[in-house]
């Protein structure tokens, strides 16, 4: 994962009240996918 999707899910993580594993190691992918779902919980998620 970048840089920044590592950012993006640490903050997303926070409102959603879900753990993040500082160490854990993702592909772009699956940072993609997670910051997606993490949105969906936060409601930062434009489609509904």
């Amino acid at each position: 994962m970048t840089a920044a999707q590592r950012s993006y899910l640490e903050t997303l993580a926070t409102e959603a009240g879900a753990s993040f594993d500082e160490g854990e190691e993702l592909t772009k992918a699956e940072a993609a996918l997670r910051i997606e779902e993490l949105k969906k919980r936060t409601g930062r998620s434009s489609s509904k």
